[in-house]
This record gives structure tokens, sequence and C-alpha cells, in this order.
């Protein structure tokens, strides 16, 4: 059964026009699949990551950051649509702030990055199929970010969703290009090969590739851990922040008992019944930001090494057809982490960085935090937190963006006095609502309700 799924596959992104080297790492990883690798990483086979390097404690000479910038590239991975908050186009053209978009504020703020550093620091975006026109027709606004000879995107590869039971390629004749998918982030390294994209940046020069996902705007070119990163010779780094309380999921470096290698383990990878124990900051204190350092010639020699096809870990991905209907066809996703690169690179390093380094937006709950008065842009179009973020709990009703947006049609309330605020029940919020200590918004029946303008909300609710 799983023999002619995996020649279907083949034959399906052959005529889709897949690269052999994407079919080869798909190929890899069905193979894992046949053999029943889950990718799960038990606790026992592992110990907690310690003693690690902190942007804290960096000391870097402005002369050292310049030089390490002028030869780096920023990438964003923007193939995400956000399906899960409603969305159906790039998550990263959903306005943030002030009207301006993620790819807005990213934008602007490598214009930044280049003007303060005197740098050409390119920005090069990692696009999947669905994202690609949308995206750069947003990044034509500022036709200033063009880098002569540096294309402004390259295209993830694609692979077939796998009926669940059959480990067939699925067939959706209601929408096809739903039969298709992204093969997770670790597609990076591979997408980087078969578009052509590693071999321009080196003949233009570039040495090194700062990486996070297009929704943390919190990932700003930073010319300090550049040069930490160039002066330290690895090959790879990840940047790594100190778990709080409120830090309850999310992938993690750790260390592999049997050969002290260190490696990744996305949420996906924990073994059932050991995700509290996996979650707890006190067992292990660091969670990975997904912001990314590598060597773009030391990565070229690696995939040389792998014939272009890098042994990154299974991640198994139950998921249905259509992602917006649960009754639709189970599937299963072939995918794996950029972070798992870790596994591969002899010599990679990581390092603590702020957690103002990572500010993702997963959630409609993220996104009223970020909107909020708890954050100011500066001049170099930054999120600059005004005091620690409170944790928000939104009820089911603000799920989706179309939702979340129509009850809050005069934008969030003022979060800058709250340490949390829970919302349940089907509330609209008027304008200049305060929200202050552990607030709490509780609806006294299933109907919908309207917070007036100018309340106040505290523990007790409205005040």
């Amino acid at each position: 059964m799983s023999e002619s799924g995996r020649s279907l596959s083949i034959e399906r992104m052959q005529e889709g026009g897949v690269p052999d080297l994407a079919i080869a790492t798909f190929v890899r990883l069905y193979g894992e699949l046949e053999a029943g690798a889950t990718g799960l990483i038990p606790e026992a086979d592992i110990e907690p990551l310690t003693g690690i390097d902190r942007q804290a404690d960096l000391e870097i000479d402005g002369a050292a950051a310049a030089e390490a910038m002028a030869s780096t590239v920023v990438i964003k991975l923007n193939g995400g649509l956000g399906t899960s908050m409603g969305l159906e186009a790039a998550k990263s053209l959903l306005p943030v702030r002030d009207g301006a978009s993620f790819l807005d504020l990213i934008a602007r703020q490598v214009l930044a990055a280049r003007e303060r550093h005197g740098a050409r620091l390119p920005l090069v975006l990692m696009n999947s199929f669905r994202t690609r026109a949308d995206s750069l027709e947003a990044l034509a606004a500022y036709p200033e970010l063009a880098v002569d000879g540096i294309p402004a995107d390259f295209v993830q590869n694609r692979e077939p969703k796998l009926d669940a039971e059959t480990l067939e390629p699925v067939q959706w004749p209601a929408d096809p290009s739903l039969e298709w998918c992204p093969p997770g982030h670790g597609d990076l390294y591979t997408a980087l090969q078969t578009s052509g994209m590693l071999r321009t940046l080196l003949d233009a020069g570039f040495r090194y590739a700062t990486v996070s996902n297009a929704d943390n705007l919190g990932a700003v070119p930073d010319a300090d851990i550049a040069a930490w990163f160039a002066a330290s010779g690895a090959p790879y780094a990840a940047e790594l922040v100190a778990k709080s309380d409120a830090d309850v999921k999310g992938g993690q470096l750790v260390v592999r008992r049997s050969d002290g290698q260190i490696i990744q383990r996305e949420t996906a990878q924990v073994v059932p019944g050991e995700l509290d124990v996996a979650n707890d900051r006190h067992v292990h204190p660091y969670f990975h930001a997904n912001n990314l350092w590598f060597d773009l010639e030391q990565l070229a020699d690696l995939l040389a090494v792998h014939d272009g096809v890098l042994p990154l870990p299974l991640i198994r991905n139950l998921k249905t057809v259509d992602p917006s209907d649960k009754t639709s066809t189970k599937v299963v996703q072939l995918e794996t982490a950029m972070g798992a690169a870790v596994n591969v690179f002899p010599g990679a390093r990581v390092i603590e960085v702020e957690r103002a380094r990572f500010l993702p937006v997963k959630t409609t709950n993220d996104l009223l935090v970020l909107r909020s008065d708890v954050y100011e842009l500066t001049s170099e179009h930054h999120l600059l937190a005004r005091r620690p973020a409170p944790l928000v709990q939104l009820d089911e009703s603000f799920k989706l963006i179309a939702d979340f947006e129509e009850r809050t049609p005069s934008g969030p309330p003022s979060l800058l006095g709250a340490d949390s605020l829970t919302v349940q029940g089907d509330w609209t919020f008027g304008a200049d609502v305060v929200a202050t200590g552990e607030a709490v918004l509780v609806a006294p029946d299933g109907g919908a309700h309207v917070v007036p303008d100018g309340s106040r909300l505290g523990p007790d609710g409205l005040l």
C-alpha cells in the first residue's frame, strides 16, 4: 500500500515541477514514515541545555558590528497563511500597528538598519506557492529595498498531502490546491539550493544569513549578534529565550544523552504524557525563538556532503485536507523543522537573547496585545514593550480575524495597567476601554454584549 503511495507521490511531484532534490527529501521522509518513525524524542533520552552565551553580556566593537552586517542577508519565512485565524492570504499582510502590516514593518526595520550600519542588507522572503504573488505586490511599495543582483524571494517547495489511511496522495476535487502543502520550514535549506538563491548570495559576497518568521517582529537585524556569530566561526547558531511561567509551549533545544549533541525538539516531537515536563521552565529553562544564523559557505559545504539532502528528523503532522473543515479527509504531512539543522551542523552554537526578540503572533490573543498601548514603535520601527506583556485569553468568538475585528472596532482596550485580561462570552469593545490588574470580563448569558465607551475593567469585571 505504502509502496504505491510513494510511487504515486513521486509521480505527482514530478508532474508538478518539484525539483529533484525536494523529491529526494520527501522520499527519505516517506521511508522513515513507512518504517514507523514518529519523530518523538522521549525525555529519558535527553538532558536540559545549560551554560550558554547571552546577548546581554556581549561587548562588540563598532567596526566588527559594521563588518558583520556588511556580509549579512535577512531571510524571512513567509509561507504561512494563518488559516487557524481564518486568513486566506499571506499572514504577513495582516495589519499590526496603525494600518501597517508585518511586511510593512519588516521592510522599514531593514531600511532603518541599512541606514544605521551602512550595509546592503538584502531582505529576501521564502514564500510558499500560496503567498508569493500577494507578498511581492506588497513589497513593491518599497522599491528602495532592491539590492542589485539579489531576487526579492525564493519559493518553498511543495509536496502532496498523504491520505492518513492509505498513505497515497490525497484527492480533493473541491479544491485541488489543497492536495499540496509546504514540507515545513526545514525546507529552507533545500529551497535555498534548488532555487539558486544560495549560490546567488555567495557570488554577491554575502557570508551570513539571519533567518526568522515573518510574524515575529521582534527579530530585527541585530549587528551585535551578527558580530558575535561571525567571530565564533560557527556554521550555525540558534537564539533561545529564557522561559517565564506563561511560556507553556514551543520548540526547544536539548542535549542528546547518547553523544552530547545539541538537538531540536518541536512540540509535535514530545512524547504524549510528557508535555508538562517539556514545558516546565525549571526543567528546560529555554525555548527556541526560531531565529537562526548560519554561515552560507559552510551551509553549501554541508549540503554537498549530504548530496543536497540534509538528514533532518521527520515531523509527522496530522491534519485534515481542508484546514477549515475538521470533517474533511485526515491527512499526513511530512515535515521538518529548520531549527533541527542544529542536529547536523558540527560546532553549532546557541545564544540566549532578550525576550524583545520574540514577538510572534499566532493567535488573536497575541494580536490584541501587539496592537495595544503595551507596545510602542521606535523611530527604527522596532516594537518596544513599555511593560511586561499581560497574558490575554479571549473567548472563542474572537478567534477568527473577521470576528476579532468586528469585536474591536475602535481598537484594543488599554492594557498598560493590566496583568492579564480574560474574556468569556461574546463581547464588543467600545472606545477608550481601560483594563487594570487581573481583568476579567464574563458574559451573564449566551448573548452578545457591549463594553461601553470609556469603561474600566478589573478583577470584578466592569467597574
